[in-house]
């Protein structure tokens, strides 16, 4: 009987010793488990950091794209603008007249305009 025990003993403080290295191994999983949620929120924090710097940076450089380009290519003032809305529609107004002339359809057409006009303006004399 002093056998079985001493072997209850034995193995009551084998258990003590096991539960004791179990407590001690989750007090430690626990701990690994902490320092990684706060790795992981420390990598969170900094990759939100980085994409809130990229974001401003590249709002910066579109502002300078934007400032060079303003730079580059100035707005042109309204009389500029008057006259080449007024060049162009002149232009658009002798294409059909001058197209005939490039395809070789049709001779020279400010010749033939000033021809006719002179014309007119004699006409209109000897009335």
């Amino acid at each position: 009987m002093t056998s079985l025990f001493a072997q209850e003993i034995r193995l009551s403080k084998r258990h003590e010793e096991i539960v004791s290295q179990r407590l001690m191994l989750l007090q430690q999983m626990e701990n690994k488990f902490i320092d990684e949620n706060k790795g992981k929120a420390s990598q969170m924090q900094a990759a939100e950091t980085a994409f809130k710097r990229n974001l401003s940076l590249l709002i910066d450089i579109e502002a300078a794209e934007n400032s060079l380009q303003t730079r580059i290519h100035p707005i042109p003032s309204p009389e500029v603008v008057s006259l080449e809305t007024l060049y162009w529609a002149s232009v658009e107004e002798y294409i059909p007249k001058w197209e005939q002339f490039l395809l070789g359809r049709a001779p020279y057409p400010i010749g033939v305009e000033n021809e006719n006009e002179a014309e007119n303006t004699v006409q209109n004399e000897a009335q």
